[in-house]
């Protein structure tokens, strides 16, 4: 394939992870194998992969700016303190522990996300009025721990947790998903950088294509019908989950 066309292939595959990675997750299920494909190795392709997607995060949460602001403010530095120090966590964890220990819990951890996900309506009905309950934050700094040292279903755990944890409006949902993913991204991919593991000039292409899929995804969510999006999640982590299992 000539080299123009690996770029395309690299940066169209970018730009749907954003758009993916803000409706619902899972954007580098498309990134990784472009690289992989492109003739990157697998193991700087998955670094790169992770910095490529990070930013369009970014965009995302840009694009939920208003309900961002309509979160109070307390709640919502002491969630990106909490994001940030899992994500550190994680990728210290990621560097002392071997990858195969974790890997066998992934697509375990997927398909319980993805369940907690899709009966979020009924346990939400059933907390209504009681506020957020006391084990949302060292909840997030469970999923963000995870996040920090594995990637892959980020999003799904974060909505599966807003979800279980009483806010009952998506669009509130995906803005606390993309701007803590964002936050305890930074973390991990400043691991694999230091660690040289990134390969910079197609890093910085992707960046700048997820940013703006993110940027478009996150109005596309707010745009689309409530139940589009959550089965868009549901099936997303069922074939994410699926992957995982049949590695």
């Amino acid at each position: 394939m000539p080299g123009e066309a690996l770029w395309l292939l690299t940066g169209s595959a970018a730009f749907a992870a954003g758009v993916l990675n803000a409706v619902a997750g899972g954007g580098s299920f498309l990134t990784f194998p472009a690289l992989v494909f492109a003739g990157v190795p697998p193991l700087a392709a998955n670094a790169t992969s992770a910095m490529a997607v990070s930013p369009g995060y970014l965009g995302s949460a840009l694009g939920f700016r208003a309900e961002l602001l309509a979160v109070p403010r307390a709640l919502l530095q002491r969630e990106v303190l909490i994001a940030a120090l899992g994500g550190l966590m994680g990728a210290g964890l990621l560097l002392v522990t071997p990858a195969k220990l974790f890997s066998g819990l992934v697509p375990w951890l997927l398909l319980l996300a993805t369940v907690l996900f899709a009966a979020g309506p009924f346990l939400a009905r059933r907390n209504a009025g009681q506020g957020h309950p006391a084990w949302r934050l060292p909840g997030l700094l469970g999923v963000a721990i995870y996040g920090g040292y594995f990637n892959g279903g980020l999003g799904i755990l974060l909505m599966a947790l807003y979800t279980l944890t009483g806010e009952s409006r998506l669009n509130t949902v995906n803005a606390l998903k993309n701007l803590n993913s964002f936050v305890l991204s930074l973390l991990s991919v400043a691991a694999f950088a230091a660690a040289g593991a990134i390969v910079w000039p197609q890093a910085v292409w992707m960046m700048l294509l997820a940013t703006a899929g993110g940027w478009v995804g996150a109005r596309w969510a707010k745009r689309l019908p409530v139940l589009w999006v959550r089965r868009l999640v549901i099936a997303t982590g069922l074939v994410m989950s699926a992957l995982f299992f049949s590695r």
